[in-house]
This record gives C-alpha cells, structure tokens and sequence, in this order.
C-alpha cells in the first residue's frame, strides 16, 4: 500500500483457516481478481444462466469473479489454511452476503419456507444457525 497508494481500499488478505467458507456473496459494484498465495481453495460462480463456474486452485492460481455475479470460497483442506489475496475493481465493491440478506431479515418465516420449497422449522434452524445461538 505504502508503494502503491491507488490499492488502497481495492485489496485484501483473506485467511481461509481450514473447513472455512466465504458464503455466497456478490460485489456489484465491482469485479473481483483472487490470487492464491498458500494452501488450495476451491472457487466458483454462478453466471446469469445458472451455470456454475468453478475451480479448485492450488498456490500461485488466479481467479477472476465477475462484477455482480453470486461467487464463493470454500477450503476443503480439513489440515491446512488457505491464504489469498483479492483485489477489486473499485474501492467501494458493495459486498452483499446472501446468507445474511435473506435469513437475518425481517422476511416472514413462512414466506422463506414457501420460496425455498422446504418447512418453518427448517427456517428457523438455518436462523439459528446464521446467528450463533446453538
């Protein structure tokens, strides 16, 4: 940053600890260039037809998430982190995390039960298990 004054605000180190994920999230301000520096990673996202993209990269790999696009992290190593680096095309990306978006809301529980195809209680367990009170 101190050498390269534009990063500012356009960059991060993302540690992946082993088992972690970085939920389904999209920038829509910005696209998003991740560069593997440790450990492996699985990556994807999803395009606007619904198809996923996505790759398992290993130390030295770069993936590029799409401005707007539904994307994730996910490291499967059950021993090791994962270490990355991400960079942004603008310093105010607007990350929205869907997990949190739709689940720590107000939405009517009923309402998530019918538009996910599933029940109340279901809901209910996957609030509870978004806000950490098991």
């Amino acid at each position: 940053m101190a050498r390269f004054p534009a990063l500012n605000g356009q960059s991060a180190v993302l540690n992946f600890p082993p088992g972690s994920v970085n939920p389904t999230h999209t920038h829509p301000k910005a696209s998003k260039l991740l560069l593997l520096v440790g450990g492996s990673l699985q990556v994807g996202f999803i395009d606007t037809t619904n198809k996923l993209f996505n790759q398992t990269l290993q130390t030295g790999d770069m993936f590029v998430f799409p401005k707007g696009l539904v994307h994730f992290q996910y490291n499967c190593d059950p021993k090791d982190n994962a270490l990355a680096m991400s960079a942004f095309g603008s310093a105010n990306e607007g990350t929205e995390s869907f997990p949190n978006s739709v689940f720590n809301t107000i939405i009517d529980d009923e309402m998530l039960a019918k538009s996910f195809k599933t029940d109340f209680l279901t809901i209910q367990k996957i609030k509870t298990g978004l806000s950490g009170k098991i």
